[in-house]
């Protein structure tokens, strides 16, 4: 830490890159900085001077390999497009490309060419803040996990305005308090799901305008729902004319020399993290995000591929030597505590997240700890896959409810973490969602109120149940992605050539969802009713759920967490009468139950009626097949 920020400087102050690369506007001029040590030649082009190279305006080279333009304030105007032209000497030979700067903010791609260019933003009143104060309310975090692009019904990119007039009510209405913003960064691609960042800096304009995020984020924030976003350091794309590759013409400003540079699975250059000046880029970029757009955290991606060297390709955890060996990346692990630091001095109300597979020991765990790294949440990445792996290779008469506790319920003590069912990634590419293993073809024809179905039963039952039991059993939040709430069918997909560029897969049909003669509006209904429970009793305040009853061969499970008692039958066709379950003494009352009428099922339960145990604590329930019950102790 001395070596990065010396004796007196705090990472705060360190971490403001931002401010000092890129194009500024001052009260009497332009200035425009790149770092760009390997460069012999930096000038600019674009409309400002017809993309006339001869015309172009060159660059003065300071210290340490920084290059910087200053220009009078009539030489640029707003919306006006422009590039780097920056040359460099290899093996004896200059060389010549067009970049777009590191630290740029705003980046368009010409709809005719396609090419990316640098677009000069300054709007002649900037955008004025309603909720400037926000902070995050102390709660558990209930993350509806959002694309902005795919969050339309039609065909198309979807806008920042759009979802901030359409979606955002629907999140308000479902009961979710926290926003996970995908694809934020902007891509070249739009079918890398936002994975392949371009331009740190730069808010995808595919959606929209700076401005219209700072809206979205906002009116988010006037319905109480804080916003993060997906925050992609773990690489970069290779494109040189859009991304920062070569943005100097060298291989290794930002990234590892040879091999190590680069990701054997995803094709994309990988960062040094040792590095002083990708560290400084890095961290200037959390900042960024939190200062500008006034996000409220970050989900890390790609953390497991960052901090192992061989990126966790291939390999499954069979003990602790697997994480504390030579495999593991230390300066990547540094800067994963440098960066949580820095965003928790900044925003001590910020949420981070970190997507890690491998199950790291301490990434969640408090810096105060010996070698925690100070994520507030990792996500429980183990309990999706369960989830499909079931559905995929077990059939339901055979699930082991032991097994499934084990699953669902097993963390450290020290590590906060976020439970799910399935986000994205498991209907991402051909795979499928939860609802769509379950009901397959039958929901194209038989998902009619009025139609009834043995799949689809079946498939609404169980499809409740997962959620109840995941949300019961997950750690410290809760996540779903867009759409998954009310069942959404079939799988996410973008544009790409082997799709024949369709847009089909990659939107949400809302209209299925407000249909009321269909069974969707079931599914959301009853997920609603779920967050508003979760709200009401603060069930994952509470870190552990009890377990008072197991019965493996009837695939019957009953637990407790927050004072309610979670009631499971698995077990497609046995209902238990007079099922005895041995639980502190008191009155009990239905508060949510998977089987209710208007969540698509039969009311089998009478939901009038308050139970009362016996003095020795024993409760006999009537438990029918295939339901999930939630009993409070009055």
């Amino acid at each position: 830490m001395r070596r990065l920020l010396g004796a007196s400087q705090r990472l705060a102050d360190f971490a403001v890159g931002h401010e000092y690369f890129g194009l500024h506007r001052l009260s009497d001029s332009w200035v425009l900085r790149e770092r760009a040590p390997n460069a012999s030649k930096v000038t600019l082009i674009g409309d400002m001077c017809g993309w006339d190279v001869s015309r172009a305006a060159a660059f003065t080279r300071l210290e340490h390999g920084v290059w910087e333009l200053v220009l009078p304030l009539t030489a640029l105007e707003h919306g006006q497009h422009y590039k780097l032209l920056v040359s460099w000497h290899e093996h004896g030979v200059e060389h010549t490309g067009e970049r777009i700067p590191a630290f740029c903010r705003r980046v368009i791609q010409d709809p005719t060419t396609h090419i990316f260019s640098a677009q000069v933003w300054e709007p002649s009143t900037p955008y004025q803040w309603k909720m400037p104060q926000f902070r995050v309310p102390k709660r558990a975090p209930r993350i509806y996990e959002a694309h902005v692009g795919m969050a339309q019904e039609e065909g198309r990119v979807g806008t920042y305005k759009e979802f901030t007039e359409i979606v955002l009510p629907r999140i308000a209405l479902a009961g979710y308090n926290t926003i996970q913003l995908m694809a934020v960064q902007e891509h070249p691609y739009y079918g890398s799901f936002g994975y392949q960042v371009s331009n740190f800096f730069a808010p995808s304009s595919r959606f929209g305008t700076p401005e219209d995020l700072k809206a979205l984020v906002d009116a988010a924030h006037g319905m109480g729902i804080a916003v993060i976003m997906d925050l992609v350091h773990s690489h970069a794309v290779k494109n040189e004319n859009e991304g920062i590759s070569r943005i100097d013409g060298s291989y290794t400003l930002y990234f590892h020399e040879g091999a190590r540079g680069e990701h054997p699975a995803w094709n994309t250059r990988l960062f040094d993290y040792g590095k002083i000046e990708t560290l400084h880029f890095l961290l200037s970029n959390c900042r960024y995000w939190l200062d500008a757009f006034k996000f409220d955290g970050f989900r890390f991606d790609g953390v497991t591929s960052m901090i192992y060297r061989d990126h966790g390709l291939g390999k499954s955890v069979g003990s602790y030597d697997h994480y504390f060996c030579d495999n593991i990346d230390e300066d990547a692990v540094a800067y994963l505590s440098l960066a949580n630091r820095l965003i928790h001095d900044v925003r001590s109300d910020a949420i981070t997240v970190a997507e890690e597979v491998s199950g790291m020991p301490g990434l969640a765990a408090p810096q105060s700890l010996q070698g925690g790294c100070g994520f507030d949440y990792r996500l429980a990445m183990g309990v999706p896959d369960y989830w499909i792996k079931l559905l995929k290779h077990v059939r339901d008469e055979d699930w082991n409810i032991a097994e499934m506790w084990r699953e669902l319920a097993a963390r450290r003590a020290e590590e906060k973490t976020i439970g799910y069912c399935e986000s994205h990634d498991q209907a991402l590419v051909g795979d499928k969602s939860i609802m769509f293993w379950l009901a397959d073809q039958d929901m194209y024809w038989h998902m009619r109120v009025d139609d009834p179905n043995l799949v689809v039963d079946r498939a609404i039952a169980l499809h409740k149940i997962i959620r109840l039991m995941t949300l019961g059993t997950a750690g410290n939040g809760y996540l779903t992605f867009m759409g998954n709430e009310f069942g959404h069918p079939e799988w996410v997909d973008f544009p790409r050539e082997g799709n024949n560029w369709s847009y089909h897969y990659a939107r949400r049909q809302w209209s299925l969802r407000d249909d009321p003669s269909l069974k969707y509006h079931y599914l959301a209904d009853f997920d609603r009713s779920m967050m508003l429970m979760a709200e009401a009793f603060k069930v994952l305040e509470h870190e552990w759920p009890h377990k008072h009853y197991e019965h493996v061969d009837d695939q019957v499970l009953v637990f407790e967490r927050a004072g309610l008692l979670f009631v499971f039958n698995f077990h497609p066709n046995n209902s238990y009468q007079d099922r005895s379950v041995w639980i502190p003494k008191g009155r009990y009352k239905i508060v949510l139950d998977t089987d209710w009428q208007e969540f698509g099922g039969f009311n089998r339960v009478d939901r009038s009626v308050c139970l009362d145990s016996s003095e020795n604590g024993e409760l006999k329930l009537y438990i029918p097949s295939r339901i999930g019950l939630v009993l409070r102790r009055l």
